[in-house]
């Protein structure tokens, strides 16, 4: 499975000394991210195709605390998509350093295209690196996001 470690840093943190909430959505950005960039998508790729991943709806459970500093660990990976690839369903699970998990965070999307302001299916060869992402035991598939003609 993909995964990344990264830290909680001193932005990362709440009144309590906690990791804040919106800090374990920037840490599963901050994957998301990476992967795509390892993968022949960085952000100019998508500049320069006129298009992006757009997160609809994000979901966060909390199970135990990371403090200030502590190493992390955030895995990636596909917890649902449509078969053209147009709407996606991404699973992170972010670890402590004792290894028990800390939150996951499920995130709902799809590709937008810049231009138009519509959701598309993404080029083949972005499919292809979605799909290589591992599946979730509850993979499930999606709807597509493309409407068809009208006429």
């Amino acid at each position: 499975m993909y995964s990344k470690t990264l830290y909680a840093g001193w932005s990362d943190m709440d009144f309590n000394a906690h990791m804040k909430n919106t800090a374990y959505l920037d840490k599963a950005a901050d994957v998301r991210q990476m992967y795509l960039m390892e993968h022949g998508f960085p952000v100019e790729e998508f500049q320069r195709r006129r298009f992006g991943p757009v997160v609809r709806k994000d979901e966060v459970e909390y199970f135990s605390e990371i403090h200030l500093q502590q190493q992390i660990v955030v895995t990636y990976a596909l917890a649902g998509q449509s078969a053209d690839g147009s709407r996606f369903l991404l699973r992170h699970e972010i670890y402590r350093p004792d290894g028990r998990l800390s939150a996951t965070v499920t995130s709902a999307g799809g590709w937008l295209h810049l231009d138009e302001r519509r959701l598309i299916a993404p080029p083949a060869e972005l499919l292809a690196v979605m799909n290589s992402l591992d599946r979730t035991a509850d993979f499930a598939e999606l709807p597509s996001s493309l409407r068809p003609p009208v006429g």
